[in-house]
């Protein structure tokens, strides 16, 4: 039985998710070239993802799902990356859609999500408007990096709210009140932007809508979860992004350490085994790829320790995180760029993978979660200073 024959027998355990993960990883690897020329999943891909089980491993027990806990989770998208980038980051992307669930009313989410293998894209942070009328809200904006959105059921748009043409201030008392919308992907106007260095195959692209009726039910802020549990937080939806990093630097470390053990250096036909310069590299990438995915699991089951027992994290388990998942972006890059300098000319021919995962590590480096401002957040968070993104380290208004 392949992965495709089994699609329709629902993944009952973490063990189950992640066994098939890392069974389709080969035959995305396989694929990879022509995901990257589509720009997009090509929709027999999409299908592959949904018969591992990686969009419902959110889903929760009590409504038939496996409930894979982020560390879990974090171990499924590392497994896919290792095939493919762009279906590892459209997988971390697209399984999101139980999560938001757990914002909204929960029979109204029965009725939107009734598919286990939905998927959801989108930008939460917001870039549109939403005006407040009787029953819900207008939406007119344009939002950028819908990843997935391609072959999406749903898409969330983050919008400030406004009341009367004025901006609304916050439950909280912030001046502005971001609110996120969900609609059928049709609802929106999908923009063809994606011409990228990297994560071609994303198919990240923008969209927009005008004047969109969206019911309030269907809209909702993380400030107030609706379902009560430890996967409900703010962060919930950024714990498994370190999975995509890890998983290309793992790929490209297996690649070339396969490649050394066959190759003669030429000018001294040392054997690569028996070269130093070579020896060290491949230690120095393995100690900072285990380096950094040591410190993201040992902070997500720290957290999930905490979230379990019902205790609020101090700014320093907050943070560690949020760092954890930064260097995850930043140790990638580096083992990629260092070993794609390691093999030289062998790199840049196909079919090589080097340079596509070198482009597709730069690229992800540049997603806002991953930039110089989140390290600032969470150096502001410790001293008590101020975020310039406080959603990064899960401050909510």
């Amino acid at each position: 039985m392949t992965i495709l024959d089994s699609v329709e027998a629902a993944p009952l355990t973490a063990e189950d998710v992640l066994a098939r993960a890392r069974a389709a990883a080969p035959l995305l690897r396989e694929r990879s070239a022509e995901i990257e020329q589509a720009r997009c999943l090509p929709a027999d891909v999409v299908d592959l993802l949904r018969g591992t089980g990686v969009f419902r491993m959110a889903l929760p027990r009590s409504w038939g799902g496996p409930e894979l806990n982020p560390i879990q989770q974090t171990e499924v998208i590392e497994a896919l990356a290792t095939g493919d980038t762009s279906a590892g980051w459209c997988a971390m992307i697209g399984m999101d859609t139980p999560l938001y669930a757990g914002f909204l009313d929960e029979q109204v989410a029965r009725e939107l999500f009734t598919d286990p293998d939905m998927i959801t894209a989108g930008l939460i942070l917001p870039s549109g408007r939403a005006d407040r009328v009787p029953g819900g809200y207008r939406v007119t904006g344009r939002w950028q990096f819908g990843s997935g959105i391609t072959h999406a059921d749903w898409v969330v748009a983050g919008c400030f709210v406004y009341h009367d043409g004025e901006p609304e201030q916050s439950p909280s008392g912030q001046p502005m009140h971001w609110r996120i919308v969900i609609a059928r992907q049709e609802q929106f106007e999908i923009h063809d932007t994606w011409h990228t260095t990297g994560l071609a195959g994303s198919g990240s692209r923008d969209y927009s809508a005008t004047d969109l009726f969206v019911p309030e039910e269907q809209t909702f802020s993380f400030a107030a979860p609706r379902r009560p549990g430890p996967m409900s937080t703010p962060d919930a939806i950024l714990a498994n992004m370190p999975g995509v990093p890890l998983g290309v630097a793992r790929a490209a470390l297996d690649f070339v350490r396969d490649l050394a053990a066959g190759r003669v250096d030429r000018p001294t036909q040392s054997p690569w085994a028996e070269t130093y310069r070579v020896q060290m590299a491949i230690a120095e990438a393995e100690m900072e790829l285990g380096a950094a995915r040591a410190a993201v699991y040992s902070s997500l089951h720290r957290q999930w320790e905490l979230a379990q027992a019902g205790v609020a994290q101090d700014a320093d388990q907050r943070v560690a995180a949020v760092l954890a998942r930064v260097n995850s972006f930043r140790a990638a890059r580096s083992v990629v760029s260092k070993l794609f300098d390691l093999i030289a000319t062998t790199a840049i021919y196909k079919p090589s993978p080097m340079d596509r995962w070198l482009r597709d590590v730069q690229t992800m480096r540049q997603h806002v979660i991953a930039q110089d401002q989140v390290i600032q957040s969470a150096g502001a968070h410790l001293l008590g200073g101020t975020p310039h993104n406080p959603f990064s380290i899960g401050i909510v208004n």
